[in-house]
Protein backbone atom coordinates (compact mmCIF):
# COMPACT_ATOMS: atom_id res chain seq x y z
CA UNK A 1 0.00 0.00 0.00
CA UNK A 2 1.10 3.64 -1.26
CA UNK A 3 -0.42 6.89 0.32
CA UNK A 4 1.06 10.17 -1.15
CA UNK A 5 0.97 13.28 1.46
CA UNK A 6 0.06 15.68 -0.90
CA UNK A 7 0.53 18.51 1.46
CA UNK A 8 2.80 18.57 4.55
CA UNK A 9 5.50 20.92 5.73
CA UNK A 10 8.47 19.39 6.54
CA UNK A 11 10.34 22.25 5.53
CA UNK A 12 9.21 24.17 8.68
CA UNK A 13 11.93 24.78 12.06
CA UNK A 14 9.76 22.53 14.06
CA UNK A 15 11.18 19.41 12.30
CA UNK A 16 14.80 20.45 11.72
CA UNK A 17 16.72 17.70 12.25
CA UNK A 18 14.85 14.79 12.31
CA UNK A 19 13.88 14.95 8.31
CA UNK A 20 15.27 11.14 8.11
CA UNK A 21 13.22 10.12 11.45
CA UNK A 22 9.78 11.46 10.21
CA UNK A 23 10.76 9.96 6.72
CA UNK A 24 11.45 6.37 8.24
CA UNK A 25 8.28 7.04 10.65
CA UNK A 26 5.66 7.73 7.55
CA UNK A 27 7.74 4.94 5.18
CA UNK A 28 6.16 2.47 8.58
CA UNK A 29 2.68 3.74 8.16
CA UNK A 30 2.67 3.24 4.13
CA UNK A 31 3.31 6.99 3.53
CA UNK A 32 5.33 6.68 0.32
CA UNK A 33 5.57 10.53 -1.16
CA UNK A 34 5.33 13.75 -0.40
CA UNK A 35 4.55 16.86 -1.46
CA UNK A 36 6.57 19.39 0.50
CA UNK A 37 4.88 22.97 0.78
CA UNK A 38 7.02 26.34 0.59
CA UNK A 39 5.22 29.50 1.28
CA UNK A 40 7.57 32.33 2.04
CA UNK A 41 11.22 32.59 1.02
CA UNK A 42 12.78 30.32 4.04
CA UNK A 43 10.46 27.66 3.52
CA UNK A 44 10.78 27.75 -0.44
CA UNK A 45 14.53 27.52 -0.22
CA UNK A 46 14.08 24.23 2.92
CA UNK A 47 11.41 22.50 0.76
CA UNK A 48 13.58 22.48 -2.63
CA UNK A 49 17.10 21.88 -0.34
CA UNK A 50 14.60 18.89 0.76
CA UNK A 51 12.92 17.28 -2.47
CA UNK A 52 16.76 17.40 -3.64
CA UNK A 53 17.88 15.20 -1.07
CA UNK A 54 15.36 12.72 -1.01
CA UNK A 55 14.04 11.14 -4.21
CA UNK A 56 10.51 10.50 -2.21
CA UNK A 57 10.05 14.48 -1.57
CA UNK A 58 8.60 17.02 -4.03
CA UNK A 59 7.97 20.49 -3.71
CA UNK A 60 4.98 23.23 -4.18
CA UNK A 61 6.35 26.71 -3.72
CA UNK A 62 4.42 30.11 -3.73
CA UNK A 63 3.62 32.99 -1.75
CA UNK A 64 0.92 32.42 1.14
CA UNK A 65 -1.76 35.02 1.66
CA UNK A 66 -0.77 35.94 4.87
CA UNK A 67 2.42 37.41 3.25
CA UNK A 68 1.02 39.46 0.30
CA UNK A 69 1.77 42.05 1.38
CA UNK A 70 5.25 41.75 0.49
CA UNK A 71 4.63 40.40 -2.56
CA UNK A 72 6.54 42.55 -5.62
CA UNK A 73 8.49 42.38 -8.60
CA UNK A 74 11.48 41.06 -7.07
CA UNK A 75 9.18 38.24 -5.19
CA UNK A 76 7.59 37.29 -8.85
CA UNK A 77 10.92 37.13 -9.93
CA UNK A 78 12.59 34.72 -7.33
CA UNK A 79 9.14 32.78 -7.80
CA UNK A 80 8.91 32.24 -11.72
CA UNK A 81 13.00 31.37 -10.97
CA UNK A 82 12.42 28.92 -8.56
CA UNK A 83 9.29 27.47 -9.92
CA UNK A 84 11.55 26.12 -13.02
CA UNK A 85 13.35 23.75 -10.51
CA UNK A 86 12.66 20.15 -11.58
CA UNK A 87 11.18 19.13 -8.57
CA UNK A 88 8.74 21.60 -8.10
CA UNK A 89 5.14 19.71 -8.56
CA UNK A 90 2.88 22.51 -8.14
CA UNK A 91 2.64 26.85 -7.21
CA UNK A 92 1.22 27.08 -3.98
CA UNK A 93 -0.22 27.34 -1.53
CA UNK A 94 -1.81 30.64 -2.21
CA UNK A 95 -5.48 32.23 -1.63
CA UNK A 96 -7.21 34.48 0.81
CA UNK A 97 -7.07 34.21 3.94
CA UNK A 98 -9.58 36.58 6.17
CA UNK A 99 -8.65 35.11 9.76
CA UNK A 100 -5.00 36.79 10.60
CA UNK A 101 -5.93 39.53 7.74
CA UNK A 102 -2.00 40.21 7.63
CA UNK A 103 -2.80 42.41 4.32
CA UNK A 104 -6.43 44.04 3.17
CA UNK A 105 -8.75 41.65 1.01
CA UNK A 106 -7.93 43.87 -2.28
CA UNK A 107 -4.14 42.96 -1.39
CA UNK A 108 -4.80 39.58 -1.02
CA UNK A 109 -6.98 39.19 -4.06
CA UNK A 110 -4.50 41.38 -6.54
CA UNK A 111 -1.85 38.42 -5.13
CA UNK A 112 -3.62 35.25 -5.40
CA UNK A 113 -5.02 36.32 -9.32
CA UNK A 114 -1.36 37.15 -10.46
CA UNK A 115 -0.79 33.83 -9.01
CA UNK A 116 -3.24 31.96 -10.69
CA UNK A 117 -2.29 33.67 -13.91
CA UNK A 118 1.47 32.20 -13.14
CA UNK A 119 0.44 29.22 -12.42
CA UNK A 120 -0.99 28.56 -15.92
CA UNK A 121 1.63 30.64 -17.82
CA UNK A 122 4.31 28.14 -15.80
CA UNK A 123 1.57 25.15 -17.27
CA UNK A 124 1.45 24.38 -12.91
CA UNK A 125 -1.29 23.36 -11.11
CA UNK A 126 -1.92 25.68 -7.93
CA UNK A 127 -2.69 24.70 -4.78
CA UNK A 128 -5.00 27.08 -2.66
CA UNK A 129 -5.44 28.40 0.61
CA UNK A 130 -8.52 29.36 2.00
CA UNK A 131 -9.73 30.27 5.88
CA UNK A 132 -12.82 32.44 6.63
CA UNK A 133 -12.67 33.29 2.55
CA UNK A 134 -14.65 30.31 0.81
CA UNK A 135 -17.52 32.77 -1.50
CA UNK A 136 -14.43 34.96 -2.76
CA UNK A 137 -11.90 31.98 -2.96
CA UNK A 138 -14.97 30.26 -5.32
CA UNK A 139 -15.25 33.64 -7.57
CA UNK A 140 -11.89 34.90 -8.18
CA UNK A 141 -10.86 30.82 -9.25
CA UNK A 142 -14.02 30.93 -11.20
CA UNK A 143 -13.32 34.45 -12.87
CA UNK A 144 -9.90 33.32 -13.45
CA UNK A 145 -10.29 30.01 -14.63
CA UNK A 146 -9.20 26.91 -13.94
CA UNK A 147 -5.94 26.24 -16.31
CA UNK A 148 -5.53 22.84 -18.16
CA UNK A 149 -3.35 21.34 -14.96
CA UNK A 150 -5.79 22.02 -12.43
CA UNK A 151 -5.46 22.89 -9.03
CA UNK A 152 -6.21 21.57 -5.67
CA UNK A 153 -8.55 23.03 -2.40
CA UNK A 154 -5.98 22.36 -0.06
CA UNK A 155 -7.24 20.80 3.68
CA UNK A 156 -10.83 21.74 2.48
CA UNK A 157 -12.78 23.20 4.97
CA UNK A 158 -16.58 23.85 3.34
CA UNK A 159 -19.91 21.82 2.50
CA UNK A 160 -20.46 18.92 -0.10
CA UNK A 161 -22.49 21.45 -2.53
CA UNK A 162 -19.63 23.69 -2.37
CA UNK A 163 -17.11 20.67 -2.88
CA UNK A 164 -19.13 20.34 -5.93
CA UNK A 165 -18.98 23.67 -7.12
CA UNK A 166 -14.99 23.41 -6.75
CA UNK A 167 -14.57 20.11 -9.03
CA UNK A 168 -17.20 22.16 -11.62
CA UNK A 169 -14.33 24.41 -11.74
CA UNK A 170 -11.61 22.11 -12.35
CA UNK A 171 -10.27 21.92 -8.75
CA UNK A 172 -9.59 18.86 -6.76
CA UNK A 173 -10.53 18.74 -2.94
CA UNK A 174 -7.34 17.33 -0.42
CA UNK A 175 -8.62 16.49 2.75
CA UNK A 176 -6.60 16.81 6.03
CA UNK A 177 -6.43 15.80 9.80
CA UNK A 178 -9.99 17.31 10.01
CA UNK A 179 -11.84 14.96 7.98
CA UNK A 180 -11.21 13.03 11.65
CA UNK A 181 -12.93 15.28 13.76
CA UNK A 182 -15.92 14.35 15.58
CA UNK A 183 -17.88 17.22 14.82
CA UNK A 184 -16.59 18.03 11.28
CA UNK A 185 -19.84 16.38 9.45
CA UNK A 186 -19.98 18.94 7.05
CA UNK A 187 -16.27 17.78 5.79
CA UNK A 188 -16.64 14.04 6.08
CA UNK A 189 -20.26 14.31 4.21
CA UNK A 190 -17.95 15.56 1.62
CA UNK A 191 -15.33 12.77 1.99
CA UNK A 192 -18.00 10.50 1.91
CA UNK A 193 -20.08 11.48 -1.08
CA UNK A 194 -16.99 13.23 -3.63
CA UNK A 195 -16.17 11.31 -6.53
CA UNK A 196 -13.20 9.00 -6.15
CA UNK A 197 -10.95 10.17 -8.57
CA UNK A 198 -10.85 14.27 -7.20
CA UNK A 199 -10.16 13.76 -3.95
CA UNK A 200 -6.86 13.74 -2.68
CA UNK A 201 -4.87 13.33 1.38
CA UNK A 202 -3.02 15.22 2.81
CA UNK A 203 -1.44 16.33 6.76
CA UNK A 204 -0.51 20.07 6.65
CA UNK A 205 1.98 18.82 9.30
CA UNK A 206 3.07 20.03 11.85
CA UNK A 207 -0.62 21.35 11.91
CA UNK A 208 -4.27 19.74 12.50
CA UNK A 209 -3.24 16.36 13.80
CA UNK A 210 -5.71 13.73 13.17
CA UNK A 211 -8.19 11.46 15.69
CA UNK A 212 -5.97 9.44 17.43
CA UNK A 213 -3.08 11.91 17.41
CA UNK A 214 -5.39 14.99 17.77
CA UNK A 215 -4.25 18.21 19.65
CA UNK A 216 -0.23 16.77 18.81
CA UNK A 217 1.88 17.65 16.74
CA UNK A 218 1.12 16.18 13.18
CA UNK A 219 3.41 14.37 11.44
CA UNK A 220 3.34 13.45 7.58
CA UNK A 221 3.26 9.72 8.31
CA UNK A 222 -0.16 10.50 9.93
CA UNK A 223 -2.00 10.99 6.38
CA UNK A 224 -2.14 6.79 7.28
CA UNK A 225 -5.14 8.40 9.64
CA UNK A 226 -6.61 10.32 6.87
CA UNK A 227 -6.70 7.49 4.11
CA UNK A 228 -8.16 4.88 7.23
CA UNK A 229 -10.93 7.73 8.06
CA UNK A 230 -12.22 8.20 4.31
CA UNK A 231 -12.40 4.40 3.99
CA UNK A 232 -14.70 4.03 7.01
CA UNK A 233 -17.21 6.98 5.90
CA UNK A 234 -17.11 5.37 2.51
CA UNK A 235 -17.21 1.82 3.12
CA UNK A 236 -14.52 0.82 1.11
CA UNK A 237 -10.53 -1.11 2.18
CA UNK A 238 -8.29 1.38 3.28
CA UNK A 239 -6.00 -0.20 0.45
CA UNK A 240 -8.37 1.04 -2.72
CA UNK A 241 -8.55 4.83 -0.76
CA UNK A 242 -5.14 4.64 -1.11
CA UNK A 243 -4.13 3.82 -4.09
CA UNK A 244 -6.88 5.85 -5.53
CA UNK A 245 -5.71 8.76 -3.34
CA UNK A 246 -1.84 8.14 -4.52
CA UNK A 247 -3.04 8.03 -8.72
CA UNK A 248 -4.84 11.32 -8.17
CA UNK A 249 -1.91 12.90 -6.64
CA UNK A 250 0.48 11.76 -9.10
CA UNK A 251 -1.64 12.85 -11.93
CA UNK A 252 -2.37 16.47 -10.52
CA UNK A 253 1.17 16.56 -10.10
CA UNK A 254 2.14 15.50 -13.57
CA UNK A 255 4.04 12.42 -12.06
CA UNK A 256 2.53 9.68 -14.77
Amino acid sequence: MKIFDTHTHLNVEEFAGRETEELQLAKEMSVAAHNIVGFDQPTIERALELADSYDQLYATIGWHPTEAGTYDEAVEAYLVDKLRHPKVVALGEIGLDYHWMTAPKDVQERVFRRQIQLSKELNLPFVVHTRDALEDTYEIIKSEGVGPRGGIMHSYSGSLEMAERFIELGMMISFSGVVTFKKATDIQEAAQSLPLDKILVETDAPYLAPVPKRGRENKTAYTRYVVEKIAELRGLPVEEVAQATYDNAKKVFGLD
